[in-house]
């Protein structure tokens, strides 16, 4: 018997703090940098976000919304066998432990189960569920909760305000499961090291001391020229892998970074604005966090409906990006 895997349940968590526009551009003024609730969204279409408290961590905001995902799932954490995690913002500078294991800590799990970051920046999350969706149809393990949790407010230069209006703190995950219905349909992710520097932080460690900006940096218009054009390949890649067309696809989640970019990516995909799910206006760019609680909020709003097909696409630092097909 074929075996699939398949999203039973979604979660999102955003931390309490909301910023809009107008609070930022105050906040910004304070320190001599102008800008406008005009600007940002004439831009970027970006009107509020949230940050985490100074005492939150990456894992305290994943593992909310890991719960979430497990109660709508309607499974206990001890029936997850593999924690993803995608995240550019982890707990520890280095990277361990692992973010994953210290949501799988928080969620309470008497049992083990393997558990490891994945680190593809604003695509973490696609690559994840790539990943996940390899281990289910491998028969390798039949219960994977993919999670992706970021807190952006702190890698980003508030002096500079072609990225710091741009980029917010949230998590998202989602609940795939063994299945012998079709649910992820297809998946694609691609990478191309040699455009690294137009969106990067270059901090290194050296003997316990930073080294370099540990600010990122990102050429938006460069940015935007590759991800206007990626997004739209990477999207028919997988209609083609499914042996689908766009007429077919009833909601696309792409990456939440900039509405503009998703525009252009849905105007390549011939799907109409009205079928992209946007919640960029409210959260900012969450980084591998956006598609997930954008996902979610699509789930719970009822705009998503069991046997509907999904689009999520979404490009990153590394550069990377890549798209998954899902039957929900």
């Amino acid at each position: 018997m074929t075996i699939y895997s398949k999203i039973i349940g979604t979660g999102s968590y955003l931390p309490p703090r909301r910023v809009t526009n107008d609070e930022l551009v105050v906040q910004l003024a304070a320190k001599g940098v102008e800008t406008s609730d005009e600007w940002i969204v004439t831009r970027s279409g970006i009107k509020a976000r949230h940050f985490a408290d100074a005492d939150v961590v990456a894992s305290d905001l994943g593992a909310e919304a890991a719960k979430r995902a497990l109660e709508m799932a309607k499974l206990d954490a001890n029936d997850i066998d593999l924690i993803l995690l995608a995240t550019t913002t982890p707990d520890h500078c280095g990277g361990f432990p692992s973010t994953a294991c210290r949501v799988q800590a928080k969620l309470g799990m008497t049992k083990t189960c393997a558990a490891f970051d994945v680190q593809a920046v604003c695509s973490g999350f696609v690559y994840a569920m790539s990943m996940a969706d390899a281990f289910i149809r491998a028969g390798v393990h039949k219960n994977v909760l993919v999670v992706a949790s970021e807190i952006y407010s702190r890698v980003v230069d508030f002096n500079d305000r072609s990225t710091c209006v741009l980029f917010g703190d949230g998590a998202g995950a989602v609940v795939l499961s063994a299945s012998n219905e079709p649910g992820i349909l297809a998946t694609k992710m691609h990478a191309d090291g040699h455009q690294n520097e137009i969106l990067h932080m270059d901090a290194t460690l050296n003997c316990g001391v930073l080294e370099g900006s540990g600010f990122m940096y990102m050429d938006g218009q460069a940015v935007f020229k590759v991800a206007v054009t990626v997004l739209g390949q990477v999207g028919h890649e997988v209609l083609e892998m499914a042996s689908m067309n766009a007429s077919e696809v009833d909601w696309l989640v792409p990456h939440q970074a900039n509405v503009r970019i998703m525009q252009s990516a849905a105007k390549r995909l011939k799907i109409p604005e009205e079928r992209v799910v946007v919640t960029v206006d409210q959260t900012g760019n969450t980084s591998a966090s956006t598609i997930p609680i954008a996902l979610d909020t699509a789930m719970r709003d009822g705009r998503i409906k069991s046997g509907q097909n999904i689009l999520m696409a979404a490009i990153g630092g590394g550069l990377t990006w890549g798209a998954v097909l899902a039957r929900m």
